[in-house]
Parts: C-alpha cells; structure tokens; sequence
C-alpha cells in the first residue's frame, strides 16, 4: 500500500482551506451583529453589542490561526522514510493494535486533525505534538508502543513507514 504524501497534504490544505472559508464568513457575520444599530446598549445591563464583539473577536483570531495553519502545511516537505530517521513529520504510519485493527497516521504540523479518506482508506491526520505521534517519533516499523490513551494503557505495533 502506497500513498501519494503530496496528494495527503493538498487535502488537508484543501479542508483547511473550507474550513477558513466558514470561519471568514462566522467572522463577518459576527461583525455584522457587533455593529448593528439593534445591538447598541440601552442601560448598562444590555450587554448584546459587547457579548457580539467578543464573539467578533474570537472569531477574527480563529480566522488568522487558520491562515498560519494553511502556510505551515503549505511549507511541509514530507521526504521519503529513513531507518537513520525513523518517523518525523511528514510521515504516513501504520499502526496495529493488540486486535490486530489498523491504524493509518498522518503525522504533520500543528492545525489540522482531521480524518481524510483517500483511494479507499481511512488516514488519520494528527500532529506531531499528539501523544500517538510523539509516541512514534524517531522509531522504525517493528518497535512496539505502549502509550497511555484516555487513562488507559494501549499498546501498538508500528507495522509500516512512508
């Protein structure tokens, strides 16, 4: 099973990217309500207009952190798996639990966790600061991980590296 890294990124710039989209329109749209004439306070206990433009703010940060992701997955240049290197960012891995389920990782930057389906499968997109991905850092396929999820012990195999 071979997987095209550059094909996984472009989808996850892509969903970044409709995901700005949302968040654009959530920003003007709170803008909107944080202006509005209806929305000027009448006594001090009418609170709309502030409650509207804290939300317009929230939602302007959140369109410039998904800006910063699209440019940080745009600058990811995923290289070919090296035993010298073992797992690092830009790195598909597979993994196998004590069921013999399998897990496909797509180990990137911060900003994008999501699950991508491509030609088939299932590609979990995760950062490298998550625990699973700090857990296979480094490592070359057939080292076993054992790594606390949710309050319990969980225990992998790393079957396979791209």
């Amino acid at each position: 099973m071979t997987f095209n890294k550059n094909t996984l990124q472009d989808l996850v710039i892509s969903h970044l990217g409709a995901e700005l989209q949302r968040a654009e329109q959530a920003a003007v749209t709170a803008h909107e309500t944080a202006t509005h004439e209806e929305n000027k306070a009448e006594n001090k206990y009418d609170t709309l207009g502030l409650e509207a433009a804290y939300l317009a703010s929230g939602q302007a940060r959140r369109v410039a952190e998904i800006r910063q992701n699209i440019l940080t997955w745009r600058q990811l240049k995923p290289r070919d798996f090296s035993d010298k290197r073992g797992v690092e960012l830009g790195s598909i891995v597979c993994l196998a639990n004590m069921d013999d389920v399998h897990t496909l990782l797509f180990i990137g930057p911060d900003g994008a966790s999501m699950k991508l389906h491509h030609e088939g499968h299932s590609v979990q997109v995760i950062s490298a600061n998550a625990p699973l991905a700090k857990a296979t850092l480094g490592k070359v396929p057939g080292t076993e991980i054992t790594i606390n999820l949710g309050g319990k012990l969980q225990q992998f195999e790393l079957l396979w590296v791209q």
